[in-house]
C-alpha cells in the first residue's frame, strides 16, 4: 500500500482515465528500458525520436480540442501522463512542460491560424515546445526583461538571451518573452513563437550542468537579429504578453506542486522499504521509535498536503482556482517535498548519499521545484497580496 493511502479523487475514478492510464504504463514499459534511460542520463537530454513516439502514442497534447488534431482531453488526462512519468523515472522527457504549459498557451490565446498551423504539430511530436522567460540577469522580475522583439518590415527581429529553459537543446518551438516596447514594463511584453529551424541567428548554448534531473536538457538561447514573421506574435497583437503569461502561472504552479506530492509518495515508499529491511545494533532501522515518528509526522503532513492540492486540482477543474490557491498547494507541496526528502535521506545513512540508491536521485531532482515556477518568496507575496 503507498505510504500516502488517500484514495484517487473523485475526478480520477472514471472508467475512460483509467483506461488512458493503463495505456500509458504500457506505452512506458515498452518504450523506456533501462538501456534507453541510462543513455537519457549520459548524454543529458531525451532523444528526439521519444518525443515522435509519445506523439504517435497519444500522450502528447492530450487536452488539446479534436479540431486542431488534439485528443479531446482535459487536465485530468495531463496528470495521467505527468504521473506515469513520474513513475518510471522519465523524468527528462518534458511531458508536463510540453502539454501542461507550453501547448495551453496556443490552445487559450494563439488566433484560428495559429492553432491550425501549429497544435497538430506539437500533438504528433514534430514540435516540440519550450518557453523561454528567465534571463542571465532577469529571473522573477519578467517585466525587467532586456530581450527585444522590434519591428522590421512585415517581422520582428528578435534580440537577446535566456537562461535555464528546459528542453532548450531538443524545442524547435521556443514561446520567447520579449519587449515589442522597451519603454514600457508589463504593457511591453509579447510572446514570440520562435520555429528554430528557420530562424538564421538563433543559437543554442551549452547544456548547463545542473544538480539534478540528469535526463532534462537545461540549456541557454541566443537571438541574434533572429527574423520572426509578423504572424508570430502570440494571439496576434502587442502587448498581450504579460497577462497571458499571468494567466497560465496557476496552471504552472499546480502541476509542480502535483509533481511535488508523487515525489513525496516516492521518497516515503522506497524509504519505508529500506528501514524495514535494514539492520543496526541487532534490529531493524524501521524498530527505532525516532525511524517511526520521523516517518509518521512526514506521512500526516503528506496526507494532509495530498488533500490539498487534489482540492486545487478539483477547482481548477470547474474553472475556480485562485492564483493564491495554486501558490499555496506550491509552497506547501514543495517545502514538503524538500524536507521529507531530506529526513529520508538520512534514514538511509550513508547509502543515502550514494546515486545507485532512488533516494539520492530523489533528493537532487527535488530540490529545483522551490525555485522553478516562480520561487517559494515569490508565493508568499503572492499568498500574502491575497489577506
Amino acid at each position: 500500500m503507498p505510504a500516502l493511502n488517500i484514495p484517487d479523487p473523485d475526478f480520477m475514478q472514471d472508467e475512460e482515465i483509467r483506461m488512458f492510464d493503463d495505456a500509458v504504463d504500457k506505452f512506458f514499459k515498452q518504450h523506456l528500458p533501462e538501456k534507453r534511460l541510462k543513455e537519457w542520463e549520459e548524454n543529458g537530454q531525451v532523444d528526439r525520436e521519444f518525443w515522435h513516439e509519445a506523439g504517435q502514442a497519444g500522450l502528447l497534447g492530450v487536452s488539446v480540442p479534436e479540431e486542431y488534431g488534439g485528443h479531446g482531453g482535459d487536465f485530468r488526462h495531463d496528470l495521467v501522463v505527468v504521473n506515469q512519468t513520474a513513475k518510471h523515472g522519465a523524468s527528462g522527457f518534458n511531458a508536463s512542460l510540453h502539454n501542461c504549459i507550453c501547448v495551453p498557451y496556443v490552445v487559450r490565446y494563439g488566433t484560428e491560424e495559429q492553432k491550425k498551423r501549429w497544435l497538430p504539430k506539437m500533438v504528433n511530436g514534430e514540435l516540440v515546445t519550450a518557453i523561454a522567460m528567465s534571463e542571465p540577469g532577469v529571473g522573477s522580475d519578467l517585466q525587467s526583461i532586456t530581450t527585444t522583439a522590434l519591428k522590421d518590415g512585415n517581422g520582428y527581429r528578435v534580440n537577446g538571451s535566456k537562461t535555464f529553459i528546459s528542453n532548450g537543446q531538443v524545442a524547435n518551438f521556443v514561446i520567447t518573452v520579449a519587449k515589442t516596447d522597451p519603454n514600457e514594463r508589463a504593457k511591453g511584453i509579447s510572446l514570440v513563437c520562435v520555429e528554430t529551424e528557420e530562424a538564421e541567428g538563433f543559437a543554442r548554448g551549452k547544456k548547463l550542468d545542473k544538480i539534478g534531473l540528469d535526463s532534462s536538457d537545461t540549456s541557454e538561447l541566443f537571438y541574434d537579429d533572429v527574423f520572426v514573421p509578423g504572424d508570430n506574435i502570440l494571439g496576434g497583437e502587442e502587448g498581450k504578453g504579460f497577462a497571458q503569461l499571468m494567466g497560465e502561472l496557476g496552471q504552472e504552479r499546480l502541476i509542480i506542486a502535483a509533481g511535488a506530492m508523487i515525489a513525496i509518495e516516492k521518497a516515503l515508499d522506497t524509504t519505508i522499504e529500506y528501514v524495514k529491511g535494514r539492520k543496526a545494533f541487532g534490529q531493524t532501522i524501521w524498530d527505532f521509535q525516532n525511524t517511526q515518528f520521523v516517518l509518521a509526522d512526514l506521512k500526516a503532513r503528506g496526507m494532509a498536503a495530498k488533500v490539498f492540492v487534489n482540492d486545487c486540482i478539483a477547482r481548477h477543474l470547474k474553472g475556480e482556482l485562485t492564483l493564491d490557491a495554486a501558490a499555496a498547494a506550491k509552497l506547501v507541496a514543495t517545502e514538503l517535498q524538500g524536507e521529507t526528502v531530506d529526513k529520508c535521506l538520512q534514514l538511509h545513512g550513508g547509502w543515502g548519499y550514494i546515486n545507485e540508491y532512488p533516494i539520492a536521485r530523489l533528493f537532487r531532482d527535488s530540490r529545483i521545484t522551490r525555485i522553478f515556477g516562480g520561487s517559494n518568496e515569490i508565493m508568499k507575496m503572492l499568498i500574502a497580496r491575497s489577506m
